[in-house]
């Protein structure tokens, strides 16, 4: 009887897991993973080359990271609740590191619904709208949820991400350590 008990009850469960799967059906605001905020911070010796940074803007613009400065790549869609709550963190140290290129990459988001995100948290740095960029990151720390931040050093190397997200205290950290490193 306890046999027959685990086995319905092992079915049930299975059941319950494919149901939550979607089946491939899911829209992009149900198939994100939202990420807890943990840092990775990379040793300067076992960095990865950051790909290139290129592409066209949200405000229509042809936009090529700088080399030799320290990057801050922040990976978002307009729908993402973790996006629009890390916005103005991310804005006020944009301002707070002005010799830091901040660069965004749109990601399963429609242009109009990210414009409107980008006008009213008055986002000032470049947002990249292709999202095929996040595959150039698949050798060093690959962006695993929305939103993921990553820092790129000013010799062009992946130095750290933050999976979920960020504050300014945490992410003010982080940069000072890349920009001494």
């Amino acid at each position: 009887m306890g046999q027959i008990k685990s086995a319905i009850a092992l079915s049930l469960s299975l059941l319950l897991l494919a149901g939550c799967s979607g089946g491939g059906n899911s829209t992009a605001e149900e198939s994100f993973v939202v990420g807890s905020g943990v840092q990775t911070f990379i040793k300067k010796d076992s960095r990865v080359k950051a790909p290139a940074l290129s592409g066209m803007t949200l405000t229509g613009v042809n936009y090529t990271r700088e080399p030799g400065k320290v990057a801050v790549v922040n990976v978002w869609a307009s729908w993402c609740s973790p996006c629009r709550a890390e916005a103005p963190a991310l804005v006020a140290l944009s301002k707070k590191y002005p010799e830091v290129q901040f660069i965004g990459i749109l990601t399963r988001d429609n242009l109009v619904n990210a414009e409107a995100f980008v006008r009213t948290r008055n986002i000032t740095y470049p947002t990249l709208i292709d999202d095929a960029l996040l595959i150039g990151f698949k050798d060093s720390l690959p962006a695993n949820a929305i939103p993921s931040t990553i820092v790129i050093d000013s010799d062009g190397y992946v130095a750290a991400r933050v999976s979920g997200v960020v504050t300014i205290g945490s992410l003010s950290a982080l940069i000072e350590r890349v920009q001494q490193s």
